[in-house]
């Protein structure tokens, strides 16, 4: 791809002189065309011969070696050639391309780590000048100084560490109500990994040193509070990229807001000072939690429900010191003979402890949801954090052992947060020895902690880590009563999604609490009662008792069909991750939503056609050969996959997420519709795309389906069924033209309401707004219903399913099967049989011209 030019010079006794050649390599055809264009400008007769190795062709991102390498050679007329670059995988393409160079070529090649705009348009003036390789590179690298010194700075300090005067600056109000928490820091160092740029911040509130933005637990430490600003600065060659991706996830996370006053400038600023080492974690901002008064000494409710049951005490295995991260005086090879072995032996624990993090996040995002999930992005960042591993690693290099060295260097981040004065972010001090710990027991080989005494009943234990509460069955775990933590901690919020009585900081005493003990427990108000007396006992009793005897009836009946006071049949499925969630779907007509994620997080390739059809008709089989439906793969920005080539975006949440991903990787989906269509040979399959939103992407899946029932050979199977999800207002507005070619449409009310209302699931700032009784967004499940018609079935498998006041206004508005979690199914049978479907249409209609979600709320609760 040539950029056609004269490439002679000067003329020196009558014969025109070869120049320095230039490759232009970019990621965008376009953009390379146009800053080539830009720099022919500056000299209008001759100049130097330009070559552009730009785009995997004229439309498509990328930069191919190859292509990079012929350039070089046609650029090259004897003065050799200056290659500039714009980011990240440029480089190594031409890195790439300059090793697959003859060598004498090789030699006459400088790879110029200029800015591709300004460098280009300085290189191309000074080569035609006839100045040699080494004098057009310098130009280049320094072509931003005319533009700084306009704009009232000092030029750029070629190989500068730290922050340079007079570089771009971002400033950034904090509206988020937890701060600089896990979620938007963890993607601000996301925003800059890969950049050529030196990227710093600072509380500017506070007065803070600076961090390097690259560092989570350098960024964390900075204690940012809601209201408070970060400045950011940059230097190198990607600086204003790198800004502008910072505050692009700044935006996109919820870090900031309609509130923020966030600019990006080049104004002259003070020398930055070098941060001082510092170390802290800051994690994802939880669901609201529970409302509780702080008081010292006194339990705190973290998850409601009222609960009477025997306790059930987790031990775990001592480390050696007896603590969770001790001082190291007591650990085995305090002193390390051998600092190779322990800094192998560190690497080893870090990555085993990852795999099971991983692991844990994989098994949360299928189970529970993505937000819940996003809760170990944070914990992986730990220990991916450079200087937490570096700071280990100096204690290793100095004579200590890795347990002591790694206990020291955990409990500096810990310390730092403990003395954070939000409680939230101390809060995650809680979290960092969790993490720690998990480390120190991979390097020790000590056990995570033994089996709470068998038996059905309240778990009592110090603390959880994520991972043990994202393990937690709900039903043989009926409370939980740690000793330390806060409500605020990760693991009480994964006991609220799961909907275990939870309560808190209740004190050492209760882990004296003997197997068995009788526990009485409150995790709405806090109350938590050892051993009752009979009086107390019953009163904690007869709080639950109306819901139990619900409960039992609902259970007693969950086997026969969900029929309406008025006799309107209404299906109930359940969510289901795997065979053991469809397993515990006790009456459960349907699994009304597979997540066939559970299949492809977690690992490093894609499950083949065999794994994901034995997978398929394992869920079938623990629902007894009942129909399940299958939603493709739902994966995207916010839930990537290491095997799918996925672009960086600013918001994942309206990138390529679900149907839009699959349609670009073919074979992927290819694999998984054909799996799809042998299990539906064997049993009854409905298939459900996710994520549409336009009736040509809903043929081209449809199309693939096809495509994959011809590949498999034997026709059509018999019972397959086709539908697709509705989270877009969109897809719901438009709910009629959709219905001829599906079966049945289903609602996912999560994504619904976050579309409809601009409210980001995980954004705790905004958590309040997102309600799927809003008005707006019961309008849109009444577009669905309408455009659907009689002849297309309208599910509901998002978390209103299982609502029992929404479930009233779905079924009025016709909704006709709802899917939920596995312990619901029962009750939402139940709820479905007191609901006179007449009388709930009449006020749904009402509902739909209520202000808001508080007045519908009302509403229903007053009843037809």
């Amino acid at each position: 791809m040539t950029a056609p030019a004269e490439s002679r010079g000067p003329v020196d006794g009558g014969e025109a002189v070869a120049v320095v050649g230039i490759v232009v390599v970019s990621h965008s055809r376009v953009l390379a065309d146009a800053a080539v264009g830009l720099a022919r400008e500056m000299v209008h007769d001759g100049g130097p011969r330009i070559e552009v190795a730009a785009g995997l062709d004229d439309t498509t991102f990328g930069t191919d070696a190859a292509a990079i390498m012929t350039a070089i050679e046609a650029a090259d007329e004897g003065a050799g050639v200056v290659v500039l670059m714009d980011l990240g995988s440029a480089v190594l393409s031409a890195e790439l391309a300059v090793e697959m160079l003859d060598p004498d070529r090789a030699e006459r090649v400088l790879l110029c780590a200029a800015p591709l705009v300004e460098g280009l348009v300085a290189a191309v003036v000074t080569a035609a000048g006839g100045a040699d390789r080494a004098g057009v590179a310098a130009e280049a690298s320094g072509a931003l100084a005319a533009k700084t010194a306009q704009l009232g700075g000092p030029a750029p300090a070629p190989g500068d560490a730290g922050p340079v005067a007079g570089g771009p600056v971002l400033r950034l109000v904090v509206t988020d109500a937890h701060g600089l928490h896990a979620r938007p820091a963890s993607r601000l160092v996301g925003a800059v990994r890969g950049l050529d740029a030196d990227v710093r911040a600072r509380n500017a509130t506070t007065g803070s040193d600076w961090a390097d933005v690259t560092s989570l637990s350098r960024l964390a430490g900075l204690g940012v509070l809601a209201g408070q600003e970060i400045e950011v600065v940059a230097s190198g060659p990607d600086a204003t990229t790198a800004l502008d991706r910072v505050g692009a996830a700044a935006t996109a996370s919820g870090l900031t807001g309609p509130a923020a006053a966030a600019s990006a400038q080049a104004a002259p600023q003070t020398a930055l000072a070098q941060a001082a080492p510092q170390t802290a974690l800051a994690q994802a901002a939880p669901p609201t939690a529970p409302a509780a008064p702080a008081v010292a000494g006194r339990p705190l409710g973290a998850s409601p429900g009222v609960v009477v049951g025997p306790a059930r005490p987790l031990r775990a295995p001592a480390l050696p010191d007896g603590s969770a991260l001790p001082n190291g005086s007591d650990l085995p090879g305090a002193s390390s003979h051998d600092p190779e072995a322990d800094r192998a032996a560190l690497d080893d624990a870090l990555r085993a402890t990852a795999s099971t993090i991983e692991a844990a996040r994989a098994h949360t995002a299928t189970t529970a949801g993505a937000d819940e999930a996003a809760i170990f992005d944070a914990h992986l960042a730990l220990l991916d954090d450079p200087d937490l591993r570096e700071a280990a690693v100096a204690g290793i290099d100095a004579g200590v052992g890795a347990p002591r060295a790694w206990a020291d260097a955990i409990r500096a981040v810990a310390e730092r947060f403990a003395a954070l004065p939000d409680e939230y972010q101390r809060a995650r001090a809680a979290d960092v020895r969790a993490v720690g710990d998990q480390v120190l027991r991979a390097l020790l080989g000590v056990p995570a902690a033994d089996a709470p005494v068998a038996g059905e009943g309240v778990l009592v234990a110090r603390d959880l880590t994520p991972a043990d509460a994202a393990a937690l069955d709900p039903v043989a775990v009926v409370g939980v009563v740690l000793a330390a933590g806060s409500p605020t901690a990760h693991a009480a919020i994964l006991l609220r999604a799961k909907g275990i009585p939870t309560i808190v900081g209740a004190g050492d005493a209760v882990l004296d609490i003997a197997a068995g003990t009788p526990l009485a427990l409150d995790g709405a108000t806090g109350e938590l009662l050892v051993d009752p007396a009979p009086p107390d006992a019953d009163r904690f009793r007869d709080r639950a008792a109306a819901q139990a005897v619900r409960d039992r009836a609902a259970r007693a009946l969950a086997r026969e069909p969900a029929v309406s006071r008025d006799g309107v049949r209404v299906l109930v499925g359940v969510n289901a991750a795997g065979p053991a969630d469809a397993a515990a779907a006790t009456g459960a007509d349907l699994a009304g939503l597979v997540r066939t994620e559970f299949l492809f997080l977690g690992r490093d390739a894609a499950p083949g056609i065999d794994e994901q059809e034995a997978a398929y008709r394992g869920i079938a089989a623990a629902l007894g050969g009942r129909r399940i439906t299958l939603r493709t793969l739902d994966v995207g920005g916010d839930k990537p996959l290491p095997y799918v080539a996925q672009p960086a975006e600013a918001n994942p949440f309206l990138g390529l997420r679900g149907l839009r991903l699959a349609l670009r990787a073919p074979d992927l989906l290819d694999t998984q519709l054909r799996a799809i269509v042998r299990t539906a040979h064997a049993t009854p399959v409905s298939v459900m795309f996710p994520m549409v939103s336009t009736v040509a992407e809903l043929r081209a899946a449809r199309a693939a389906l096809d495509a994959a029932v011809v590949a498999e050979g034997r026709g059509t199977p018999a019972d397959l069924q086709v539908g697709m999800m509705v989270e877009v207002p969109a897809a719901a507005l438009k709910a009629a033209a959709f219905a001829p070619h599906v079966d049945f449409l289903s609602i996912g009310t999560n994504d619904l309401t976050q579309y409809a209302l601009a409210t980001e699931r995980g954004n705790d700032a905004v958590a309040g707004l997102a309600d799927p009784l809003d008005p707006g967004v019961l309008a849109l499940v009444a577009a669905t219903c309408r455009g659907a018609g009689p002849d297309v079935l309208v599910a509901v498998c998002g978390e209103a399913a299982a609502d029992e006041a929404a479930a009233t206004v779905l079924l009025g508005l016709g909704v006709r099967e709802l899917s939920v979690a596995a312990p619901a199914v029962a009750a939402s049978k139940h709820t479905v049989r007191e609901i006179d479907v007449c009388a709930a249409a009449e006020l749904a209609a009402r509902a739909l011209t209520a202000p808001d979600a508080d007045a519908v709320r009302a509403l229903l609760s007053e009843g037809p």
